[in-house]
C-alpha cells in the first residue's frame, strides 16, 4: 500500500513532533505553571509511569516491553494493509507507541523506567500528549477503515464480474 520509505517518513514525522512538543513541555512547564490556550484547553506538565489514564503506576518496564512487541506486530500489519486509510491509521498507532517508548527508554533512571511526558490538558479528560493522540486517532481511523472495507466487500465477489 505505502512504500516502506513513505511509512518511515510518516512514522518519523509523528515521532519527531511528539518528542519536540514533549521537550518543549518539560522545559517550559517544569516550574509548575499552566499555559491557558482556549476554553478548557491548557498545557500543564505531568508524567506517567504506568499506562493509559495513569493506571498501573510503576509498571513502566512491563508496559514498555508490551509496547515494543505490539510495535513489531503493527509494523507487519502496516505492510499488509489493503487501503491507504488502514495503512495510515496503523502508521499513526505505531508512531504514537514509539513516541511513548522513547520516553520510557530515555526519560528515567534505568532502561524502561522512564515516565511518559503528558501536557495536553482539557480538564475533563486525563492529561495526554501527541503520541497518545496519534494512537487514539489512528485507532478510530482504523475502525472506520475496517468498517468501510467490510461494507464495500459485503456481498460482492471481487474475483468475478457480475
Amino acid at each position: 500500500m505505502f512504500s516502506l520509505r513513505r511509512q518511515a517518513i510518516i512514522i518519523g514525522v509523528i515521532v519527531l513532533i511528539d518528542q519536540l512538543t514533549k521537550s518543549w513541555a518539560v522545559s517550559a512547564l517544569d516550574d509548575g505553571h499552566v499555559v491557558h490556550v482556549v476554553g478548557s484547553l491548557q498545557f500543564s506538565l505531568g508524567f506517567n509511569s504506568g499506562f493509559a489514564f495513569s493506571q498501573g503506576q510503576g509498571m513502566g518496564p512491563v508496559v514498555g516491553i508490551f509496547a515494543m512487541f505490539a510495535v513489531l506486530l503493527l509494523f507487519r500489519a502496516v505492510r499488509k494493509a489493503t487501503t491507504p486509510l488502514s495503512a495510515l491509521s496503523l502508521c499513526a498507532i505505531v508512531a504514537g507507541a514509539i513516541g511513548n517508548i522513547v520516553d520510557r527508554i530515555f526519560r528515567g533512571d534505568g532502561w524502561l523506567h522512564g515516565r511518559v511526558v503528558d501536557f495536553i490538558d482539557v480538564q475533563w479528560w486525563p492529561v495526554f500528549n501527541v503520541a497518545d493522540s496519534s494512537i487514539s486517532i489512528g485507532a478510530c481511523a482504523l475502525i472506520a477503515a475496517m468498517l468501510m472495507e467490510a461494507r464495500n466487500g459485503k456481498g460482492v465477489d471481487n474475483n468475478h464480474e457480475s
